[in-house]
């Protein structure tokens, strides 16, 4: 019960600067305890880099950011050798990834060559630079974000990209009562004053080891499976879920149950977080698009078509 006191006290550190948007911050939460990497899809302003250090900081997390524009290179993220005179040899300088959270500020605005950089490291946890490969520190997260597609400057993400952030995410405006809380404390709420470390990076690891133990339930284990299956055979989906996305979810749901105070999964922690997981995984056909039916629309169909199995009363 211990982890799950110090979860929620994360939370209260994250909501004194980041107001207004309590499920943004636990499924942000919930992603980090399950040991995925989170991607921020919104307008610019409205908190999404305020969200990022107010967890790296609450959570005592060696942190880095890039602001991604056209420019960035791979080696920026990953580091480069340079050779050293007076050692007569190549020394590997390592890049903004070498950290515990990486912040990847408008990733859709670098180039593809850029973007993929990241693929390796989001994926294996580790950097290849001139055929040596090294590791990154742990625990090790990815938040990035990225404005909507459109905007000016923007390159979409390829799709091995999105399979590799557990949720997708947006936070939206804010309702105007906590909007005029924001204008009134925009003087004194600065991250660095306000939050403070709750935990280690150390005892981080030793929560996400905890959330991987909690129980889930073969109907349970079933439930998620249907709702993947169903992903694919849906007449409205191109592409449907894959099963790096079914692994996701069924540790999203862990890491749900974990934050509600639970050991076990229910199909409402499935639910709670279905569309997080698996909008950003796939992709509607031309049928869809000509109907103009949105993902979200479809995703809400298939929670109501698939029936959650009912609590085991023996």
């Amino acid at each position: 019960m211990q982890y799950m006191e110090l979860a929620q006290d994360i939370i209260k550190e994250v909501k004194r600067v980041v107001i207004g948007k309590d499920e943004c911050i636990w499924k942000a939460l919930a992603a980090i305890l399950a040991g995925g990497h989170i991607l921020i899809e919104d307008i610019p302003g409205v908190g999404k880099t305020t969200l990022a250090l107010a967890l790296a900081k609450s959570m005592g997390l060696d942190w880095k950011r890039v602001q991604c524009t056209p420019d960035i290179l791979p080696s920026d993220l990953v580091g480069f050798s340079m050779y050293q005179k007076e050692r007569d040899q190549f020394v590997y300088q390592a890049g903004a990834v070498m950290c515990n959270l990486f912040l990847a500020d408008e990733l859709n605005r670098t180039s593809p060559k850029t973007q993929s950089a990241l693929l390796e490291v989001m994926e294996e946890g580790t950097v290849t630079v001139d055929q040596v490969t090294r590791e990154v520190p742990k625990p090790f997260f990815v938040i990035a974000t990225e404005n909507p597609m459109g905007s000016t400057g923007t390159q979409m993400l390829p799709e091995s990209q999105l399979d590799r952030f557990m949720i997708c995410m947006t936070m939206g405006y804010p309702d105007i009562r906590y909007e005029i809380e924001i204008v009134k404390g925009n003087q004194k709420r600065q991250s660095e004053r306000l939050v403070h470390s709750v935990i280690s990076a150390s005892m981080l690891q030793r929560m996400q080891e905890y959330v991987e133990g909690i129980y889930v339930h073969d109907r349970v284990y079933q439930y998620i499976g249907s709702l993947i299956q169903m992903t694919r055979e849906h007449p409205m989906i191109a592409y449907g879920v894959s099963p790096r996305g079914t692994i996701a979810l069924a540790k999203m749901a862990k890491a749900t149950a974990f934050l509600h105070g639970r050991e076990y999964c229910t199909p409402k922690d499935v639910q709670d977080v279905f569309l997080a997981v698996t909008a950003h995984r796939i992709s509607l056909n031309a049928k869809a698009r000509a109907q103009r039916v949105d993902k979200e629309e479809v995703l809400w169909e298939i929670l109501r078509q698939v029936s959650a199995p009912l609590p085991n009363r023996g």
